[in-house]
């Protein structure tokens, strides 16, 4: 790194340390809350996968075959972008507005558990343990992207890292894509390597643990797809056979998609957006003038950026008919990993139990 690059990054770097120093050492302090949580956050910005993890985590944890099977799991959320205020309960009937996208999308998935959001996050926790508004009250939950929310320590914290952009080849923003300081990565319990290949050898699995240094668990994961689902309930599955494809997304990065999208359909056109965009009558206006020069390809977009269309008012019955979402899946490469990470969370949770009885 030349010296100018280090001078450019000295005011986020300074800043980072002075805050991280500020909790370390007790000067501000870390509150606690009344039920066991679970942290699954990054350091990079965005495209680590949080929400197929989160998801991935919620079934998990209330599979009839987990030690946690039964507890009332809810998952608290920031709400990215809503423009609501304090602490809401998700619905599934709600807008993107109010709640997000992505607690709007893990509600929608999960209808019997509790999804939040709250910018407060011990707030937020504390509501849920109380079974506010009626919702039953939390025995799990489960903190979307909280690993800087430094006033709260979770039991147990997972990092992300996305396989195509290591921590240990980025740098802090701007001049990398690192929003917290790399060494932050060994505050975590469980390491993550995210969207790795199908199949990635124990070499190479050995060769990442290794690079990152972390003395945990570093586990492996990858993304499926599953099957074409219609964003309207006027979708005409007829168009799933088409071979050819629109594509457009607003995430951060939509590569990965794309690939499997070319699996079977030819792509003709293909629009970026920015992550979490709010798509503007300019924008389904574009798409539809391209759903009519191919008037026989399939319209496909992100499973969360679906949840910001259905309030969409700008969208043709012609075009709902065509318009189709790619569910995306998280899942471990290697057959122990469930297992390694159920177990460790149990006992934190244990520990976690004897602590307050000698309270």
């Amino acid at each position: 790194m030349s010296c100018s690059d280090k001078i450019l990054l000295a005011p986020y770097y300074w800043t980072l340390r002075l805050r991280h120093k500020l909790f370390d050492s007790g000067v501000r302090k870390v509150l606690g809350i009344p039920v066991p949580t679970v942290c699954i956050g990054n350091i990079t910005v965005g495209g680590t996968g949080k929400t197929p993890h989160t998801e991935m985590l919620v079934r998990l944890l209330g599979a009839e075959s987990s030690p946690l099977a039964g507890k009332h799991i809810a998952v608290l959320s920031r709400g990215y972008k809503r423009k609501s205020r304090g602490f809401r309960t998700v619905t599934a009937e709600g807008t993107v507005n109010e709640f997000g996208d992505e607690p709007l999308q893990i509600k929608r998935k999960f209808p019997g558990i509790t999804v939040a959001v709250d910018r407060n996050r011990i707030e937020g926790c504390t509501f849920l343990a109380e079974g506010k508004d009626g919702c039953p009250a939390a025995d799990i939950i489960i903190l979307d992207d909280a690993f800087q929310y430094r006033k709260l320590k979770a039991d147990l914290s997972i990092i992300l890292v996305d396989y195509n952009r290591p921590v240990f080849n980025d740098h802090l923003l701007p001049l990398g894509q690192l929003r917290d300081l790399p060494e932050r990565l060994h505050k975590a319990d469980v390491v993550i390597v995210t969207k790795c290949p199908p199949y990635l050898d124990v070499w190479e699995r050995s060769k990442w643990k290794d690079s990152l240094g972390f003395s945990g668990p570093v586990l492996f994961s990858t993304i499926a797809y599953d099957a074409l689902e219609p964003v309207f309930p006027e979708g005409d599955r007829r168009y799933v056979h088409s071979q050819r494809a629109i594509m457009f997304s607003g995430i951060a990065n939509d590569s990965d998609m794309e690939k499997h999208l070319s699996d079977s359909y030819r792509i003709v056109r293909h629009f970026r957006f920015a992550d979490h965009h709010n798509f503007s009558r300019a924008d389904i206006q574009t798409i539809a003038r391209a759903s009519k020069e191919f008037n026989t390809a399939i319209v496909v977009t992100t499973e969360k950026d679906s949840q910001r269309l259905t309030d969409c008012p700008h969208i043709s019955d012609a075009l709902k008919e065509r318009l189709f979402k790619l569910p995306v899946r998280a899942h471990f490469l290697t057959d122990d990993a469930e297992d390694i990470l159920t177990s460790l969370i149990e006992s934190r949770f244990e520990e976690r139990r004897k602590n307050r009885a000698r309270q």
